[in-house]
C-alpha cells in the first residue's frame, strides 16, 4: 500500500511536469535538512532514503571520513573510521545510527521550503538541458512583450530575450507576432537558463535555406559564404557537390517558390543567390550580380581587386549607398574597387605606338618652308662637295635630295591672299557708307524753313501759305489729314459727343 508521502510526491511530479525520481531526491534532501535540526541527531550529518515503491523512509546519522577533521561531530579521520568499519578510507561515509521517522511541525516547514527550492532548481536544470542542444538552431516562437528596446520571446517552457544588437532595424516587433528566431546562446544563471535569440545572425539565413531546400540539407548543395545586411539585402554563395545539379536553380526553386518562402520569413529581405567559384576572378565577378563585370584585375598581395564595368551598369554594380559593392566585398573577403570603362580609358597613358604615330604625323605635316630653314639645300651640297671620298671604302647609298621650295610661287600666293583681303575690306566700307546715307535720308531736318510752312486750306484769297492767326491754326488742325491732326480731330469729336 502506498503511503501518503508517496502519493503526494507522485502528484507533485505530475503538476510540475518533472520526473518522479527527481521529486523523490528533492524530498529526501528536504527531510535530511529537517532532521539535522533534530536534537536526536546530535549535530551529525543525516541521510534520508525513501523507497519509491511503497514510500517507506529511513533516516540515518552518518559521519564523513576526511584527512583533517574540522567538525568532530560530522567528520572523523581514517584511523577513527577503522574502529567503526574495517577498510574505511578517506571519502567514505560511516553510518553511526538511525533516527525514528516522525517529523514535527517545524521540521515539516523546513522540508517544504527545501522541497520547493530543489524543485525550482530541477526545473531550471531540465530547461537548460533541453535548450542547450538547440543552440545554433532556428525556433518558431511568439513575441511576448516589448520593453524599451528589449524583446521577450516565449519559447513554451522558457523565455528568451532578444537584445537590440540582434534586432533588425527594418523590422517592427509587436506582442503576439510569431516569427522564427536563431538561438545564439544558452547560459546558466541564478534565476535560471538565459536564452538569447537573434533575427540578424547570418546562420538564420543558412538554417532557413536548409529547411526550404532539401538539397542543402542532404549535402548535395553547399552554402560556401553568406553576406547579410539584416532586413535590407543578402548575398548567398552556393556550390554543387554533384555533377548535373544547378545550385542556383535549386535554391531559387520552380518559379522562385523556395527563395520566396525564405524572403517571407525575413519580412521582405532581398536575397541574391550566386554561383561560387574557386577562381577569385570569377567569384568576384559573380558576387557583383546583377551587374556584369567586363574585367577583374587582382592584387593578391593586398587582397584587392579592380573591377571594370560598363558605364551604364556602374550605378547598378555599386548599389544604393554602396550596398552591392559592400556585400560583394564581405562575401569574397576581397577589397573591391569598381570603375567605369570610360574612366579607365581616360586615365590610361598613351602607348609608345601612339606616340610614334603622332611623331610621324608631325613630320608629314611640317611646312616645306620650315624644312628648308632647318636644312638648307645649298649648305648640304657644299658639304657634300668638300667631303673627300675614299675610293677604297664602300660607297654610301645615294640619298635623294629634298625637293626645292618655290619661293616665287609662295610669294605670289601670299600677295593674292592679301589682295583678296583688301577687296573684301573695301566692300565692307562701301556697304557701311551706303547704310549711313540711307539713315541720313530718313532723318528729318528740323532746321529747314519748309518744315514750318503749313497750308491754311485756302480760307482767304490773299493768304500766302503762312500761319498768321490762331483761327488759321484751328482750321489747320481740323483739315489736316496727318497722324497727329487726325488724332487731335478725333479727340475733339469725341469730346463734342461727350458734351
Amino acid at each position: 500500500m502506498k503511503s501518503d508521502l508517496l502519493i503526494a510526491v507522485t502528484q507533485l511530479a505530475a503538476e510540475r511536469n518533472l520526473p518522479q525520481p527527481i521529486v523523490v531526491k528533492a524530498v529526501e534532501a528536504a527531510l535530511a535538512a529537517a532532521y539535522k535540526r533534530d536534537p536526536a541527531a546530535e549535530g551529525q550529518d543525516v541521510i534520508v532514503e525513501m523507497d519509491p515503491s511503497d514510500g517507506d523512509v529511513v533516516v540515518r546519522t552518518v559521519r564523513h571520513v576526511v584527512e583533517e577533521v574540522e567538525d568532530p561531530l560530522m567528520q572523523l579521520t581514517a584511523e577513527q573510521a577503522q574502529e567503526l568499519q574495517e577498510g574505511a578510507i578517506v571519502g567514505d561515509i560511516i553510518e553511526t545510527g538511525q533516527l525514528e521517522y516522525n517529523p514535527g511541525r517545524i521540521a515539516a516547514q523546513t522540508a517544504k521550503q527545501v522541497v520547493m527550492q530543489r524543485l525550482r532548481e530541477a526545473e531550471r536544470d531540465i530547461v537548460f538541458d533541453e535548450f542547450i542542444d538547440k543552440e545554433g538552431e532556428v525556433l518558431t516562437a511568439t513575441i511576448q512583450r516589448v520593453e524599451s528596446r528589449w524583446v521577450t520571446v516565449d519559447l513554451g517552457k522558457a523565455e528568451a530575450i532578444m537584445p537590440p544588437t540582434e534586432q533588425s532595424p527594418f523590422e517592427r516587433y509587436r506582442p503576439g507576432q510569431q516569427l522564427k528566431f536563431f538561438v545564439v546562446q544558452v547560459g546558466r544563471t541564478i534565476r535560471g537558463p538565459e536564452i538569447i535569440v537573434s533575427r540578424t545572425h547570418p546562420d538564420l539565413l543558412r538554417r532557413l535555406f536548409e529547411v526550404e531546400v532539401p538539397e542543402i540539407f542532404s549535402g548535395v548543395i553547399e552554402i560556401k559564404a553568406i553576406a547579410r545586411e539584416p532586413g535590407a539585402r543578402s548575398k548567398v554563395a552556393v556550390s554543387s557537390n554533384q555533377e548535373g545539379v544547378d545550385a542556383v536553380g535549386a535554391c531559387v526553386g520552380l518559379r522562385g517558390i523556395r527563395i520566396q518562402n525564405v524572403v517571407n520569413e525575413l519580412l521582405g529581405e532581398k536575397i541574391d543567390v550566386i554561383e561560387w567559384d574557386e577562381d577569385p576572378t570569377k567569384f568576384i565577378s559573380n558576387s557583383l550580380s546583377p551587374a556584369v563585370a567586363e574585367r577583374v584585375d587582382l592584387n593578391e598581395e593586398e587582397e584587392s581587386a579592380t573591377v571594370l564595368v560598363p558605364d551604364r551598369q556602374l550605378s547598378l554594380a555599386i548599389g544604393r549607398e554602396g550596398q552591392n559593392a559592400r556585400l560583394a566585398a564581405k562575401l569574397t573577403n576581397w577589397k573591391i574597387d569598381i570603375q567605369g570603362i570610360s574612366q579607365v580609358v581616360e586615365e590610361e597613358p598613351e602607348t609608345p605606338e601612339a606616340e610614334t604615330e603622332s611623331a610621324v604625323e608631325a613630320e608629314v605635316t611640317t611646312p616645306a618652308a620650315d624644312v628648308a630653314e632647318e636644312v638648307p639645300v645649298a649648305d648640304a651640297a657644299e658639304e657634300a662637295v668638300e667631303t673627300p671620298v675614299d675610293e677604297e671604302e664602300t660607297p654610301a647609298p645615294e640619298v635623294e635630295p629634298e625637293p626645292e621650295v618655290d619661293e616665287e610661287a609662295a610669294q605670289a600666293a601670299a600677295d593674292a591672299e592679301l589682295q583678296a583681303l583688301e577687296e573684301e575690306l573695301a566692300l565692307l566700307e562701301r556697304e557701311e557708307e551706303e547704310r549711313k546715307s540711307a539713315e541720313e535720308a530718313d532723318t528729318l531736318d528740323l532746321s529747314s524753313d519748309d518744315l514750318w510752312q503749313v497750308d491754311s486750306g485756302g480760307n482767304s484769297d490773299d493768304d500766302d501759305g503762312g500761319i498768321r492767326f490762331a483761327e488759321d491754326i484751328a482750321g489747320f488742325r481740323e483739315t489736316d489729314a496727318g497722324r497727329r491732326g487726325g488724332r487731335r480731330g478725333g479727340s475733339s469729336a469725341r469730346s463734342r459727343r461727350r458734351r
